[in-house]
């Protein structure tokens, strides 16, 4: 399964970047191997507006099946349901740890978004 993670940093070892669209790196993690791809957001990081739908086409086009993140607003998160991307909020610690976790049954996927829109 591919998932995606906001991430502060390139590295498995990162930590979770809490912002979707607007965060400075999602890493598109192989959840058997482990192996990644790193997508620089810096396009998105100073959109004016529609940073979520950017980051979840994004997403979508690199066949992510989950997003684990830790704040998702509504338009992304309407975005997310229309490609069937499953949207795992309130996430947070190193992205090898979250994987892990989710992996582990700690998180299910979110019903809603957990923040207003344009939130940073």
């Amino acid at each position: 399964m591919k998932i995606a993670v906001t991430s502060k940093g390139t590295e498995l070892d990162s930590e979770i970047d809490p912002r979707f669209g607007r965060a400075a790196y999602i890493l598109i993690v192989n959840s058997d191997t482990l192996d990644f791809e790193v997508l620089d957001n810096k396009e998105n990081i100073n959109a004016l507006k529609g940073a979520g739908i950017q980051a979840a086409t994004m997403i979508s086009d690199k066949g992510a099946e989950v997003l684990l993140t830790g704040f998702c607003g509504p338009n992304a998160f309407r975005t997310l349901n229309a490609v069937k991307i499953d949207v795992v909020a309130d996430v947070n610690g190193t992205i090898k740890d979250a994987i892990q976790d989710f992996l582990g049954g700690k998180y299910k996927s979110s019903k809603s978004a957990n923040v207003e829109g344009h939130w940073s």
